[in-house]
C-alpha cells in the first residue's frame, strides 16, 4: 500500500520542546517571592531593596522568554493568547526584545552584584 502524500506548504510545522516542569517551577518560585515579602512585611526593611530589585530581573526574564519563543517559531498571536492579550499589545509589549542583545547575558554571571538578588541599579533607589 502506498503512503498518502501530504503537501509540505500545508503541514503544521511541529516545535521540538523538550519536557519540563514549568508550572512547578513557577509556583515554588512564586513560594519563595511571597516568604521573602513576609520576611519583609517582619520587620526587615533592609530588604525590600532587593525584592524590588526581582520586578526588574522578572520584567528581563519575561523579554528573554519571548525572544526566544518568537526564535522557536512561535507567532505573536500565540504569545498574545497565554497572556490575555492581543496580537498587537504583545508586539508593543515586548517587540523592542527581538532586535536588541539579552541585556541578562553581560550581568547574569553575578560578578557585579551589589547583592544576592540584583543585577544592578534599582530604579528609584537612593544610592
Amino acid at each position: 500500500m502506498r503512503a498518502a502524500s501530504v503537501t509540505a506548504a500545508l503541514t503544521v510545522k511541529r516545535r521540538n520542546r523538550p519536557v519540563v516542569e514549568n508550572d512547578d517551577y513557577a509556583a515554588c518560585t512564586g513560594r519563595v517571592i511571597r516568604a521573602q515579602g513576609r520576611r519583609i512585611a517582619a520587620g526587615d526593611v533592609e530588604g525590600r531593596t532587593e525584592l524590588l530589585a526581582l520586578e526588574d530581573q522578572l520584567a528581563r526574564a519575561v523579554s528573554t522568554a519571548v525572544t526566544g519563543l518568537r526564535g522557536c517559531g512561535y507567532s505573536w498571536a500565540e504569545i498574545a493568547a497565554r497572556t490575555a492579550t492581543t496580537r498587537q499589545a504583545a508586539h508593543q509589549r515586548w517587540g523592542h526584545c527581538e532586535h536588541g542583545p539579552d541585556r541578562t547575558a553581560a550581568t547574569d554571571n553575578g560578578s557585579d552584584r551589589g547583592s544576592a538578588w540584583d543585577n544592578g541599579p534599582v530604579a528609584g533607589a537612593v544610592s
